[in-house]
């Protein structure tokens, strides 16, 4: 954990909580120890779409879909969302919540590789949310600021790995020495890449909030 126990309890105690469908996924994930997004981060994220009012939106990682009904919430009717997925359970889960959500016709999954997805998109997104396999983000990095829209906004989740990204790579478990390196590859892309202004945020597991500039 990279913020005080204490703190993140406190700013649980302040939260609204969720209603309905959108809570009953929260704790079924849960449940079945599907990796979502925290409730402290999740928050933020409502606040940076209200904030935003993206009319489309480019989801890399759905799990089960949670993340995205849940930010179907806070845009217009008249936004879409699509989200990509390739673990084959939790693309039939993911599918069978936007029914539950009623968010069918609001949210579009498209399901297999992501790489493979992002090289073939066009168009461009005004809100991307990266979510995925954390070892992979340096590598869809490209495909992303390609389709992220001028003034768009990219959000990178978990991007500290419970404080972990911190050691040295000799400290961290051989097994998780890739992902780490990869990952302080991707931050330090992110802070210096001149298409982006980026802040790099301590809360939940580490985000970071890229802004595309508009050259």
């Amino acid at each position: 954990m990279i913020v005080e126990e204490r703190i993140t309890s406190f700013i649980h105690s302040m939260s609204e909580e969720n209603e309905g469908i959108v809570e009953e996924i929260r704790r079924e994930a849960l449940a079945d120890e599907v990796p979502i997004i925290r409730l402290e981060t999740q928050e933020w994220i409502k606040t940076m779409l209200l904030v935003k009012q993206p009319m489309r939106i480019l989801e890399v990682g759905t799990a089960v879909g949670y993340s995205a009904i849940y930010m179907s919430q806070y845009i217009s009717p008249e936004s879409r969302i699509t989200t990509i997925e390739k673990w084959k359970p939790r693309i039939e889960q993911a599918k069978k919540n936007f029914v539950r959500a009623n968010k069918q016709d609001q949210i579009t999954l498209l399901e297999g590789d992501a790489a493979e997805w992002l090289a073939k998109l066009d168009g461009s997104y005004d809100f991307i949310f990266m979510d995925a396999a954390k070892g992979q983000y340096i590598h869809f990095l490209p495909d992303v600021i390609r389709l992220l829209a001028p003034n768009g906004v990219l959000i990178s989740d978990n991007v500290l790995q419970d404080g972990e990204i911190l050691d040295s790579k000799f400290v961290v478990e051989r097994r998780n020495r890739t992902i780490h390196s990869r990952m302080r590859e991707y931050l330090y892309t992110l802070k210096h890449h001149e298409a982006l202004e980026t802040s790099i945020i301590p809360l939940g597991d580490g985000v970071a909030l890229s802004v595309k500039r508009d050259c």
